[in-house]
């Protein structure tokens, strides 16, 4: 249904059953699946793929040119998925050449003034919290969760199923099924409440605590802590998972939180990074 108040050009793709609220503005090189409801003073520019049943609220902005001063004017695109939530004034920022899209997946929830940068990966039922900044080529793995007011590092990873306490400044990658938290940015112990709400056993989180123990808690690096848990635990999807990501880590992850009184004993303050 499209409002006489707003504005649509013709070329761009609507399918028939979407709602679009009046003062909408959409550009050409647009395509909306069905269901999808666009609310009032919503922009949508060129390059946008919304999905199915989706909902976007007042005030934002979806596929604008990229605030990257590399960026020369080439056809790129923002793919939002299906049943994603986008709140009051979110800024997604269509992709570079660099990899030609930002990716917003399935069932994902981006609350209000959100930014969204060029190039970034946002997997399937993430939650990015109020006023969180992601700059760009961030990569997000599924069922992570970004706390409010959160800014991330260009280029950093968030693992699958981690959660990061609102305000944290992420400069490194955060690996998946942990909780960051505290200043600077350090592991917390694991997302033991979001897996059990998606179904890992109390055996399985148990078996990520231990993997992680090794990771923050012993005095190994990284090299040694992958080359401990090769060697002395048992292949799981979650093990690999984990040795995957932190292999592949760039910036590096995110350091065990100790004591900040020079001691070095690796021991997480309060003692809860197994929680």
């Amino acid at each position: 249904m499209n409002q006489p108040l707003s504005y649509v050009h013709p070329q761009a793709e609507i399918a028939d059953n979407v709602v679009i609220e009046p003062f909408v503005t959409i550009h050409k090189n647009v395509k909306i699946g069905e269901g999808t409801w666009i609310g009032s003073n919503v922009t949508i520019m060129e390059g946008a793929r919304i999905g199915k049943n989706c909902r976007i609220f007042p005030g934002a902005v979806i596929s604008a040119i990229p605030q990257d001063m590399k960026y020369q004017g080439e056809d790129t695109t923002v793919e939002i998925g299906d049943n994603v939530i986008i709140r009051e004034c979110v800024t997604i920022n269509r992709g570079t050449k660099a990899s030609g899209r930002t990716v917003v997946g399935d069932n994902s929830l981006v609350m209000a003034y959100v930014h969204v940068a060029h190039d970034c990966e946002i997997g399937k039922h993430v939650i990015l919290a109020n006023a969180c900044t992601l700059a760009g080529h961030i990569k997000i793995g599924d069922f992570a969760i970004v706390g409010g007011m959160s800014a991330v590092h260009q280029f950093v990873r968030i693992g699958a199923h981690a959660i990061l306490s609102g305000g944290a400044l992420v400069g490194k990658d955060v690996p998946p099924f942990s909780k960051a938290a505290r200043y600077p940015l350090s592991y917390s112990g694991v997302n033991s409440v979001g897996m059990k709400r998606r179904g890992f056993s109390v055996e399985k989180i148990r078996e990520i605590q231990e993997i992680y123990r090794v990771i923050f808690l012993k005095h190994y690096n990284t090299t040694q802590s992958v080359m401990y848990l090769e060697a002395e635990f048992p292949v799981t999807d979650e093990r690999d998972e984990i040795i995957d990501f932190i292999r592949e880590s760039q910036r590096g992850i995110m350091k065990g939180y100790q004591f900040l009184n020079g001691n070095g004993n690796g021991h997480t303050k309060g003692g809860r990074a197994d929680e």
